[in-house]
């Protein structure tokens, strides 16, 4: 595999000249509610459509970073193109972006993969997906020296939601470094906005009450409540693991607050856990 992952998306999801992506992130940063205390911030969940659509939704969420220190992030995200079991790693090398290069924490990516044979290395999940390099200009700009661990979660059944858990659970308590868990999703995809918003409330709900459990139902009952449900149920769990005791959404909205179209809408959640 190529150990430094090209942008597909600079130009087309979000701008290509840095100096109008760095505009661009600091505009939907002023846009959003200050961020919280983050002391105890352990981990956060995101969109990951394009940053015109779901970017200042995006920013409430990554605005809890702004006086939180971090040395690595692991994000996990759902698999658009490619059908596979398990989760995989991108395990070495770097993803580019306008702003340059984040490198991959490979010690921590090696020890979330030596403690579970569902996390493993599958390169071809990594080379079209979006839901991951959707949030590195948030990245670089909030934490430039920070490392990344990228997983793109295959078929979200139970037994791959709750091992890739406890493996990033287990890596990151072993680890001498301060990490950020993310999870990447979007909610309910081309509904009316009546009925996405149906659909994204029960998704709001288990995420104000930290209520993991709650939302593997929903999804296994009706998967098209969210595309990343399974990655925000694992992030959500491996955060409990970490100690942290509340989450909470920061700001919902819909692809129709840009559009004006109401009768297709994408929904974006901003959300966060925390040690309280």
């Amino acid at each position: 595999m190529s150990y430094v992952r090209r942008s597909l998306y600079a130009g087309q999801w979000f701008p290509a000249d840095a100096s109008a992506l760095h505009d661009l992130i600091e505009d939907q940063l002023r846009q959003t509610p200050a961020g919280r205390d983050s002391a105890g911030l352990v981990a956060i969940v995101v969109p990951h459509a394009g940053l015109a659509y779901s970017g200042t939704v995006a920013a409430a969420a990554y605005q809890q970073l702004a006086h939180f220190d971090f040395d690595s992030a692991i994000l996990l995200g759902p698999s658009h193109y490619v059908s596979f079991e398990g989760t995989s790693i991108y395990p070495r090398g770097a993803f580019e972006t306008p702003f340059g290069q984040l490198g991959i924490d490979e010690s921590l990516a090696s020890d979330i993969s030596s403690l579970s044979d569902i996390v493993r290395e599958i390169p071809e999940t990594h080379m079209k997906e979006h839901c991951l390099e959707m949030q590195l200009p948030f990245l670089q700009y909030l934490a430039p020296t920070c490392r990344i661990v990228p997983l793109i979660m295959g078929h979200q059944t139970a037994l791959t939601i709750g091992t890739t858990a406890i493996a990033i659970a287990s890596a990151v308590k072993n680890c001498d470094r301060r990490v950020l868990l993310i999870a990447s999703s979007d909610l309910s995809h081309y509904e009316s906005r009546k009925r996405a918003r149906e659909l994204d409330a029960e998704i709001l709900t288990c995420l104000d009450t930290f209520d993991a459990e709650r939302l593997q139902t929903l999804m296994l009952g009706y998967p098209r409540h969210a595309c990343g449900g399974g990655p925000i149920i694992s992030i959500l769990r491996a955060a409990r693991e970490l100690g942290a005791t509340e989450s909470a959404v920061l700001l919902y909205g819909d692809s129709g607050d840009v559009t004006g179209d109401l009768s297709s809408v994408v929904g974006y959640v901003a959300a966060g856990c925390w040690r309280v």
